[in-house]
């Protein structure tokens, strides 16, 4: 979501910690089951799916015949924001407006304006994105928006997408409904799925206080929406009971939205909602802006953006049947959903089953939902998965866990803690191993900015060991790795937001092009397509292990070695059919380490998958020796005789 920055939100333990996160009763619990095959062709294997994944326009022929069968933890998710993406079709750069950038919103060298990219060129580039070795696109909200808002002096505008009008159609800017429907199509072909940014929390800044411009936030306590401007106001709704009881009965009663604070529209933007019901005050909160804490966290406007009354049933069915209508009229295959966590769980609880619902009957047995819940704490978002009956959250702690380790100095038993956590998720592991992962986005930004700032004298290869080490993070640990674009070609950006969100194209901000890339000479006032730079080379390599390996995708994880300070952090995953182990171990630390892990007693000979450092065989029963460089990993794949 686009909002304020700063709005957001070594050595090995001698007790070689071993807990399982995921399912009792599990096959490999015991020691490996035997199968009667050996696995001794995973370099044979690997060569041709790395060749897959390197060369644009391919696909593994599984992915691209049976991508409606996937689960949602088998994808590898690219995100993307359309208008710094490519740029397809400069004739819609303006939106089919005329004047100047206040008017159309356009200027490629500011970076809060619009730059030109469009679904034209995203569909243009599936190869590049299918060679990365995606399989899921995620793009940032495409839907009408009011194309420049904010104070004088201050404005901006809406080239991110959550600033929405119309509900109903494709911005001008991105192109037209059959430019997307062609882009889903061509995604489609390729086995790639496509997950819509969605927002049903606010509109874009329309409706406006008579008191006031940046209204601060008014409290129920403070003024009912039974009492006119206070607790001693006018009578005013008769016979309301309270937003808590969300019936049309109770809410045909609520009839004037001055309780707190007096909304008009101005003339010009009075009809400029789409659904028309939209336009109408009544059905939205109306009390001031959030403090993001207590009831202003659910009813206050988001940085001034109106904020939808989502406990009244008009609402839930509106929206129910705006987004319905997307999957519909085009097969996706998931939602994002922006602010999950700032609208109330009656809402999510409706909405949910009815997405997958209409999902269902278009023929799409797995849709992903996943809400932005930003906040790192576990138990905060595995409420959001309880009680709003999300089926996913994106992983924040995930991220956070990632930033304390590879970009600072904390100690690899915050993976202890994060995953001692999937137990409190709705259905548990089952639950956690949907959950997106992530190192940076376009809010919070990028790790290689992280590392910069922690390690102000760090060397740009040590920023690169540590972003691969990252990747390795994400791409093999339990969750849906979920790539911002940009990062495989080792964008550096300033800071959060808008400094995060760079073109792929020639850039013409010059904030972009002074930044130092990963992996490159290049800067940003080139575009960034190529399969050239050392981060793309590795998240292709390992998106292909990933894919070919079922313990990446859907197998339990043990916890086999962590401890207080940068180092080992060992954790293996099981085939969900053999139960064959897959070592996973990373090295946070800037030292060379070697150790004992302890792994399945039937586990006896491994075969590296990805990184350096695996022994061939073990040391003894159950126990196996990893040597890893500094902020190196490994990935060891058990062997499984006769």
């Amino acid at each position: 979501m686009n909002m304020p920055v700063n709005t957001y939100a070594g050595g090995l333990d001698s007790r070689a910690r071993a807990f399982k996160t995921g399912i009792t009763g599990h096959p490999h619990v015991g020691g490996v089951r035997k199968t009667g095959r050996r696995v001794l062709s995973v370099r044979a294997i690997l060569g041709g799916l790395l060749l897959a994944a390197t060369v644009p326009g391919t696909a593994a022929a599984d992915d691209n015949a049976s991508y409606r069968e996937r689960l949602p933890q088998d994808e590898v998710i690219y995100f993307v924001l359309p208008d710094r993406f490519a740029n397809g079709d400069p004739a819609n750069d303006r939106g089919g407006l005329s004047g100047d950038r206040l008017t159309t919103g356009y200027d490629p060298t500011d970076s809060g304006f619009y730059h030109g990219g469009d679904l034209k060129g995203l569909t243009d580039k599936l190869p590049y994105i299918a060679g990365l070795g995606a399989t899921a696109v995620w793009v940032g909200p495409i839907f009408k928006n009011k194309p420049v808002q904010g104070p004088k002096g201050q404005e901006s505008a809406a080239y991110h997408g959550y600033w929405i009008t119309d509900f109903t159609t494709v911005d001008p800017h991105f192109g037209t409904e059959d430019d997307f429907r062609r882009f889903v199509d061509a995604a489609h072909a390729r086995g790639i799925k496509v997950y819509m940014d969605i927002v049903a929390n606010h509109t874009a800044d329309v409706i406006q206080y008579r008191e006031c411009g940046a209204c601060t936030y008014r409290s129920i306590a403070d003024y009912p929406y039974q009492r006119r401007g206070g607790v001693n106001g006018a009578a005013i709704n008769a016979g309301f009971a309270g937003d808590d009881v969300q019936t049309a009965a109770n809410f045909v009663t609520l009839t004037r939205p001055d309780y707190a604070y007096t909304p008009f529209v101005p003339a010009a933007e009075r009809d400029v909602k789409v659904p028309a019901w939209l336009n109408d005050p009544i059905y939205y909160h109306n009390r001031g802006d959030s403090t993001f804490a207590g009831e202003s966290s659910t009813m206050g406007d988001f940085v001034g953006l109106d904020d939808v009354m989502t406990e009244n049933p008009r609402v839930v069915a509106g929206m129910i049947e705006i987004y319905g209508s997307w999957i519909d009229r085009f097969g996706i295959d998931g939602f994002r959903i922006d602010t999950a966590r700032h609208v109330n769980p009656e809402f999510w609880q409706a909405f949910v089953p009815a997405m997958l619902a209409r999902a269902q009957a278009k023929g799409i047995p797995h849709f992903h939902i996943f809400g932005e819940v930003a906040d790192p704490d576990v138990a905060a978002l595995a409420r959001h998965t309880r009680v709003d009956k999300l089926p996913s959250v994106l992983d924040f702690g995930f991220q956070r866990a990632v930033e304390e380790t590879v970009a600072g100095n904390a100690g690899t038993d915050r993976f202890e803690a994060l995953f001692a956590g999937d137990s409190l998720y709705e259905h548990g592991f089952a639950t956690a191993v949907t959950l997106p992962t992530f190192t940076g986005n376009h809010d919070h930004g990028r790790l290689s900015t992280a590392v910069r700032k922690a390690f102000p004298d760090v060397s740009d290869d040590e920023v690169l060991k540590r972003v691969e080490l990252a990747n390795a993070m994400m791409l093999a640990l339990r969750g849906v790795p979920a790539i911002y674009s940009g990062d495989e070609q080792g964008f550096v950006g300033d800071g959060g937001d808008r400094d995060a969100r760079e073109d792929m194209f020639a850039s013409k901000v010059a904030s972009y092009n002074d930044n130092r890339l990963l992996g490159t000479d290049t800067t940003t006032a080139t575009d960034h397509y190529g399969d050239t730079n050392p981060l793309f080379r590795q998240i292709a390599a390992l998106s292909a292990v990933r894919r070919a390996q079922p313990a990446l995708t859907r197998g339990v994880q043990k916890l086999r070695a962590a401890g207080d300070a940068p180092g080992l952090l060992a954790i293996s995953r099981f085939d969900p059919e053999t139960g064959r182990e897959i070592l996973l171990a990373f090295n946070t630390s800037a030292q060379p380490l070697a150790a004992n892990v302890e792994v399945e007693t039937g586990s006896t000979a491994f075969a590296p998958l990805a990184g350096a450092g695996c022994a061939a065989a073990t040391t003894a029963p159950g126990s196996v020796r990893v040597s890893l460089a500094p902020f190196g990993y490994a990935f060891c794949a058990a062997e499984v005789g006769e």
